[in-house]
């Protein structure tokens, strides 16, 4: 039900309740979605094909388990979870189906989830439009739940629309900040990380918050959580990019060879040209403005990168990343909950796709 990862054994109890929870979001997602119109109905099923590894509406219901007052008092799962909960995962998945409808658009993409996408099988302008009724539809979902309070004289949250609108805006910019460096070889890790922050991290971190905040924890919890998710989000997007470099369309399940494509320059690249020596870096640029001529660029520019270990050095700054992350669930009490947040972590940088 989750394919991030295969969880442990001894975590079965709560793996088992998870899959039950996510067919309640998956319901509540499609549920939202219905619609008399013929084709928006049809446009709206094909976005089923796009869900995946579920990560942020896992993130909601497991946060909101972890961090629960009563976390440690009670094995019984479903008396920590509401509908609520579910209700959050599902609005958090769909702003990030929006995303990813969108960037297929940006980055021309022809498969997502192994399938076509939405704008190679019906047009660039109807994915953009259903990706904007997407992100208007979640909003619509988050309006229906209540603002939740923490516990301790009686503080309380702003309501969660407005968590989820900060983290849509902030996802945007990221997305502009890395539109305005296309093509631009002379990005910092700095500006790296402030995009993936923006345009990877900041829905994952208000998955997290909000699945905290649901459960009444106290606003300190909540806010470990938000940077738990945000850490995550950020290992998250360097793994992508690594695939994106590395991993084979087969089992990725996507496009693969965007990034340079579109001119994205990663953390990979970003180190390589840093540290490699004069000539070789004035062979590496050469190439990057020659990759899309075919798979050879592609080819040598991989071997580029493998001789100064760029790619080691950025798959150890995502294990770096997510150490730190895992170092901040000790606020947590000793639960299945959060061992399944610091399995989550693990798979985050050790998956395949």
């Amino acid at each position: 039900m989750n394919p991030i990862l295969d969880f442990p054994d001894r975590l079965a109890p709560l793996s088992d309740f998870l899959a039950g929870a996510l067919q309640a979001v998956q319901q509540i997602f499609d549920g939202q979605l219905r619609s008399d119109l013929p084709a928006v109905a049809k446009l709206c099923r094909h976005v089923e094909h796009y869900r995946g590894k579920m990560l942020r509406p896992t993130l909601s219901v497991v946060c909101g388990i972890a961090a629960h007052p009563d976390a440690a008092a009670t094995g019984d799962f479903g008396t920590l979870v509401t509908r609520e909960h579910y209700v959050i995962a599902a609005v958090c998945e769909m702003v990030h189906m929006a995303t990813l409808v969108h960037d297929d658009v940006l980055d021309d993409a022809d498969t997502r989830r192994r399938g076509d996408t939405v704008n190679r099988l019906y047009g660039n302008e109807a994915a953009v439009i259903l990706g904007d009724y997407l992100i208007a539809s979640a909003y619509h979902l988050c309006s229906t739940v209540a603002r939740p309070t923490s516990v301790g004289a009686g503080a309380g949250y702003t309501h969660p629309s407005i968590t989820i609108a900060r983290a849509s805006v902030v996802t945007c910019a990221g997305e502009l900040l890395q539109l305005h460096h296309r093509d631009d070889y002379s990005i910092d890790e700095a500006t790296y990380f402030e995009v993936v922050a923006g345009k990877t991290a900041a829905l994952i971190a208000a998955a997290a918050e909000l699945g905290a905040a649901q459960s009444g924890a106290s606003a300190e919890v909540a806010a470990v959580m938000a940077d738990f998710g945000r850490k995550l989000g950020i290992a998250f997007q360097i793994q992508d990019d690594l695939l994106d470099l590395t991993g084979k369309e087969s089992i990725v399940g996507k496009s693969v060879g965007k990034d340079l494509e579109k001119g994205k320059i990663t953390l990979p690249f970003i180190h390589h040209l840093a540290n490699a020596d004069a000539r070789t870096r004035g062979r590496t640029l050469l190439l990057l403005e020659s990759s899309a001529a075919g798979p050879h660029a592609g080819a040598d520019l991989h071997a580029a990168l493998m001789h100064t270990g760029s790619i080691a050095y950025a798959r150890g700054i995502a294990e770096r990343i997510v150490r730190e992350a895992e170092e901040g669930l000790d606020v947590l009490p000793a639960t299945p909950a959060r061992d399944m947040l610091h399995a989550m972590a693990q798979a985050v940088v050790h998956r395949a796709y």
